[in-house]
């Protein structure tokens, strides 16, 4: 209720685009709620796209070039929808990749996978494999899956996912990971494609099998 009263606020322009919102403690009066209902409220304005925090700076209406679109789809995306759209995305990613990718699209993955050689932290393993995809889209030559394969790594960020992530990523498997991203890309470089889609089948159902787990 309060993030709708602040939302029609906003919407009846009593907070104009760009403008800088109240402080929190004028905010919680106005409203008769507390500090801690009011941020809750503040953050599903973030996940809807309608505010944006500036560290230092407090909370601002987002002005029509701030507005992220995805934003409300990332926040109601959980990992079982995720699951499932990479599923329905990257056989198909990973084809079209094979079919399209020029020599430079495989000498951008040669070159992603030699720095996940050097890389033990899990964070920065998971931004390489996010990278790794991207390329793959890249090299589809489809400006939409491209756009698609962005919504999904955006998705795949959230906070929810630290938890399995921590799981997969342990030192033993980014190990492995190593040897089945050097894999999928000397299949990708030989357009060897039942290879490359049995790679990235068989990376989604260990994904799925740790998923279950949560559940």
């Amino acid at each position: 209720m309060v993030a709708e009263a602040l939302a029609a606020r906003i919407a009846a322009g009593d907070y104009p685009q760009g403008s800088r919102l109240p402080s929190e403690r004028q905010l919680a009066s106005s409203l008769r709620v507390a500090r801690n209902t009011l941020r809750e409220a503040l953050d599903i304005l973030i996940r809807k796209g309608l505010i944006i925090r500036r560290a230092g700076a407090g909370s601002f209406v987002c002005e029509p070039g701030d507005w992220d679109e995805t934003a409300p789809v990332i926040a109601a995306t959980g990992p079982l929808h995720l699951q499932v759209v990479r599923g329905i995305l990257e056989p198909e990613m990973i084809r079209l990749a094979i079919i399209n990718m020029p020599p430079l699209g495989i000498d951008r993955l040669t070159a992603i996978l030699a720095r996940m050689q050097t890389v033990a932290e899990p964070a920065r393993f998971a931004r390489l494999e996010d990278e790794f995809r991207l390329a793959l889209a890249e090299g589809t030559g489809n400006p939409l899956l491209l756009a698609c394969c962005n919504l999904v790594v955006k998705a795949g960020r959230q906070r929810h996912r630290d938890g399995l992530q921590r799981r997969r990523l342990t030192p033993e498997n980014i190990f492995r990971l190593r040897t089945d991203y050097a894999a999928l890309t000397e299949a990708v470089s030989e357009r060897d494609i039942p290879r490359a889609l049995e790679l990235v089948q068989q990376s989604l159902l260990e994904e799925q099998g740790l998923l279950m787990q949560d559940e």
